[in-house]
C-alpha cells in the first residue's frame, strides 16, 4: 500500500527516548529491504510492461481486511507508536482498537466478552486497522511487510466491491511479482523468529490483537 500520514495535526508526539533494541533493529534494515526491492520491481513493471499501481492515498480498502503480522513486527510497531504517538494518539489509536476487538468478536463463531460488549460503543462503527485515520495510515513508517507489499493495477472500484456486497465488480489484480520479489527478506523474519525456539505459526497474530498485547491493553 502506498497510503501515508503524517503527524495529526494539533498532537505532539511522546518523543520518548526508547532505545531501538537488537529486534527493532532487524526489523528496520528488513524493512529497507523490503521497500528498495518492492521500488525495484515497480520501476520494472512500469518500464516493460506499463503496468502502474492504481493504490493512492485515501484508498485503503485493504485495510478493512484481517492483517496478519509476527511478533517481530508488532513489537517494531509498538515501539514506534511509543515513540511518535502523543498521549491523544494512543488514546484514540486504543479505543479504535477496542471497537475492532468488539466488532470481531461479535462475528458468527465467536465467542463475545458480556463486558468488552457492553462498553465498547460500535455506533457506526465501520471495521477497519485500528491505525487508519481518515484513509491513511497513522503508522506507515512501521506499517509491517504484508502491507507495504501489497499494490493492485486493478480499478478502486474492484477494490471497493470486496467491502461492498450490492457492488459487482471484478477480483482486484494484484501485483504479485512485487509480493514475490521481497520474499527472501519476508522469509528472514520468519528464521529469525524460529531461530528463537518459537513456532512461527505462533508468532504471527492479526495486527489488532498484535497492538492490544504490545500496548498491554487488556480487552478480555
Amino acid at each position: 500500500m502506498i497510503m501515508d500520514s503524517t503527524t495529526i495535526s494539533g498532537h505532539e508526539a511522546l518523543k520518548t527516548d526508547l532505545p531501538i533494541d537488537m529486534e527493532e533493529d532487524f526489523v528496520n534494515s528488513v524493512y529497507a529491504s523490503v521497500d528498495k526491492a518492492a521500488a525495484g520491481e515497480l520501476a520494472r513493471l512500469r518500464g516493460r510492461d506499463g503496468i502502474v499501481p492504481t493504490c493512492s492515498l485515501g484508498c485503503n480498502h485493504c485495510c478493512h481486511h484481517h492483517i496478519l503480522t509476527s511478533s517481530l513486527e508488532a513489537h517494531k510497531l509498538a515501539q514506534h507508536i511509543k515513540r511518535e504517538f502523543s498521549e491523544q494518539q494512543i488514546m484514540e489509536l486504543k479505543m479504535r482498537t477496542r471497537q475492532w476487538h468488539a466488532w470481531d468478536r461479535r462475528l458468527p463463531g465467536r465467542y463475545p466478552s458480556e463486558n468488552l460488549d457492553s462498553e465498547t460503543d460500535l455506533t457506526n462503527y465501520h471495521h477497519c486497522c485500528p491505525l487508519n485515520v481518515d484513509g491513511a495510515c497513522s503508522a506507515y513508517q512501521a506499517r509491517p511487510v504484508v502491507c507495504r507489499v501489497h499494490y493492485v493495477s486493478s480499478p478502486v472500484l474492484a477494490c471497493l466491491a470486496l467491502n461492498d456486497r450490492s457492488l459487482s465488480q471484478s477480483i482486484p489484480v494484484k501485483m504479485t511479482s512485487i509480493e514475490t520479489s521481497t520474499q527472501p527478506f519476508s522469509k528472514a523474519v520468519r528464521d529469525r523468529i524460529e531461530s528463537s525456539g518459537m513456532d512461527f505459526t505462533r508468532a504471527v497474530m492479526l495486527l489488532p490483537h498484535w497492538l492490544a498485547t504490545e500496548m498491554e491493553w487488556d480487552f478480555q
